[in-house]
Parts: structure tokens; C-alpha cells; sequence
């Protein structure tokens, strides 16, 4: 499954709102939405470092009956959820 940010609650949820949003920027009453500022490059860099390590070091440490349990609870997980969004 792909990791993905989440994007709810961002905006207004309501469509009258953003309407009113956007007629508002296209008669220039209200400023376009800034850009985000960049990112530290040496922050991104050293995250990815410790986010490369990660997974492996935890390997390294794990038993292989511990992994085995692991794998075995995700895969229950997953087979519940799909049972539970499309029961027959």
C-alpha cells in the first residue's frame, strides 16, 4: 500500500466557501495563496538517512520467529479488511 500524506481537513469544506475563495482572488480582494517555503536541504537529507537505516536495522534485530509473527498479524490484517469492505 502506498504511504501517503493525508489531505483532509485542509481548505474549507464547504463549496459555497471556496467558491467565494476563488472569486475573491480572480478580482484581486483577497492574495493567492503563498508558495511553501523550501525545505533545509541538510534536514531532508539527514530524515532520509535515518529513514534508510530504519528498516533494516530493525530487521537486523529481529528474530526470525519474531518477524514470522509479525508478518503473520499484518497479512490477518489485511485479509480482515478486505473481508470487511466487501463481505458475500
Amino acid at each position: 500500500m502506498p504511504n501517503r500524506s493525508s489531505t483532509r481537513g485542509q481548505g474549507p469544506p464547504d463549496p459555497n466557501r471556496r467558491a467565494w475563495e476563488i472569486v475573491q482572488q480572480a478580482t484581486g480582494q483577497m492574495p493567492k495563496e503563498e508558495p511553501k517555503p523550501e525545505k533545509n536541504p541538510a534536514a531532508v537529507t539527514l530524515g532520509r538517512l535515518g529513514g534508510l537505516k530504519g528498516g533494516a536495522a530493525r530487521k537486523a534485530k529481529l528474530t526470525p520467529e519474531r518477524r514470522s509473527e509479525i508478518a503473520q498479524k499484518a497479512a490477518k490484517e489485511r485479509w480482515r479488511r478486505a473481508y470487511d469492505q466487501n463481505p458475500e
